[in-house]
Order: structure tokens, then sequence, then C-alpha cells
């Protein structure tokens, strides 16, 4: 999974999509979470990063990790697999 290439993300959580012109705002958390996926962290790593940042359990980790990654989806944000030959 990866990001589109346009999304700009700021440190303060402010993305923004110059195809849609929309932007979206994420907490630190999906700030951490966009950083790694951009640095092509599986999901595996992140929840393991997350893990070790924040005081939580495995599978709220992964609950939010995959709600997080359903609102990117849903918003056009990530690269489909049939964008890659585009």
């Amino acid at each position: 999974m990866k990001l589109r290439k346009n999304i700009a993300i700021s440190e303060a959580g402010l993305l923004f999509n110059p195809v849609s012109g929309e932007s979206f705002t994420v907490n630190p958390i999906g700030v951490d979470i966009l950083n790694m996926i951009k640095a092509g962290k599986t999901q595996e790593m992140i929840c393991d990063a997350l893990l070790e940042k924040y005081t939580t359990d495995r599978t709220t980790v992964e609950n939010d990790y995959h709600d997080f990654i359903g609102l990117l989806s849903h918003n056009h944000l990530l690269e489909r697999h049939e964008d890659k030959d585009a």
C-alpha cells in the first residue's frame, strides 16, 4: 500500500489532495501512520511501532489502523494496484 504521490502532508496533520482540491486533518497518530506508509513500512511494522510509542493493546491498534486505512481509501488518498501501471 502506498499513499498517492501527489498527496501533501504537513507536520501538523493537514493532508491536501491537489487532484480533488480536498484537504483533510489527521491527529498525531495519523501523521505517524502516514509517515510510516510513505517510508514503505508494512502493516505489522506500523502496528509494532505504534505499540511501542503509545499505551494500548494490539487489538485496538490493529482495529484503528484498519479504520484509518479505510478512510484513506474511501477518500482516494491511497494508490490502487492498477494505478501503478498507469
